[in-house]
């Protein structure tokens, strides 16, 4: 009798082979094509998660920048007007409230405000006036910078200054005030307040005083001020170069007064 036995690799190897042959040509493609599109697949979803992280920061910054040059500059502008007499007061004698006869006929005057409660701004345009010893200017107002900006226009030159919150009212006691006016509800009557400046040195960098100064003053010629009764050895009689713009940022109509050397 003769014994027939199989080796058990050889068989299997075989059993391999035929199930390979039992497999159509056309699966095999596609089942090696299959391998390297699993393995690349996560490099492509992780640059398909950047684009569109780089899209939605996009759309932020878009947005944002809209906002800034759109939404900002909008709002309800008031054009108001104030009755007010030419006897001046000091800003000591406001600040003391001294009650004076005011006898002289009253002058008008005229500008255009915006208020932005939100960003602590008050953005003020004075046309040019019917009287001729006064500039048309635009002024800001920045109670969050604590500065304030005024371009004479005539000029085409900028000057900035710290705020001066004893005269400015704060935005949203100057909003309810044009509100009252424009509503009828109260009509304003004031006088005249002096305050003198005087041009101290060149600012270079504008950027740096915030986004509504820079706007208002950027690519202009502009200069720090200082009041004048604050400046040491500076006489009343000296013979210097002045401009004036008179505004009214309260109830009271300002007369700036800016002079240089």
């Amino acid at each position: 009798m003769v014994k027939v036995s199989f080796n058990s690799a050889f068989s299997q190897k075989d059993v391999k082979k035929d199930t390979e042959t039992l497999i159509p040509d056309q699966y095999k493609d596609a089942e090696a094509a299959a391998g390297p599109v699993s393995h690349h697949s996560r490099p492509w979803r992780w640059c398909m998660c950047l684009g569109l992280a780089l899209v939605l920061s996009a759309m932020v910054v878009g947005g944002a920048y809209l906002y800034r040059y759109y939404v900002l500059e909008e709002g309800e502008v008031f054009v108001c007007g104030v009755n007010y007499r030419e006897e001046d007061l000091s800003l000591e004698e406001l600040e003391q409230q001294v009650e004076a006869e005011l006898a002289s006929p009253l002058r008008q005057m005229e500008e255009r405000i915006r208020v932005l409660e939100r960003e602590q701004v008050a953005l003020i345009n004075v046309p040019v006036p019917e009287f001729e010893d006064s500039d048309p200017a635009d002024i800001v107002h920045d109670f969050y910078r604590g500065l304030t900006a005024y371009l004479d226009l005539s000029l085409n030159k900028c000057y900035v200054i710290t705020l001066n919150t004893s005269i400015v009212m704060p935005p949203r006691d100057f909003l309810e005030l044009l509100v009252n006016v424009e509503a009828g509800t109260y009509l304003p009557q004031s006088y005249l307040v002096h305050e003198e400046m005087m041009v101290t040195e060149r600012l270079e960098h504008v950027d740096q005083l915030g986004y509504f100064i820079h706007k208002l003053c950027r690519g202009k010629d502009t200069f720090k001020l200082q009041r004048r009764d604050r400046i040491l050895g500076m006489q009343k009689r000296e013979v210097l170069d002045c401009r004036k713009i008179r505004h009214f940022e309260s109830k009271v109509v300002v007369e700036t007064t800016i002079c240089q050397l």
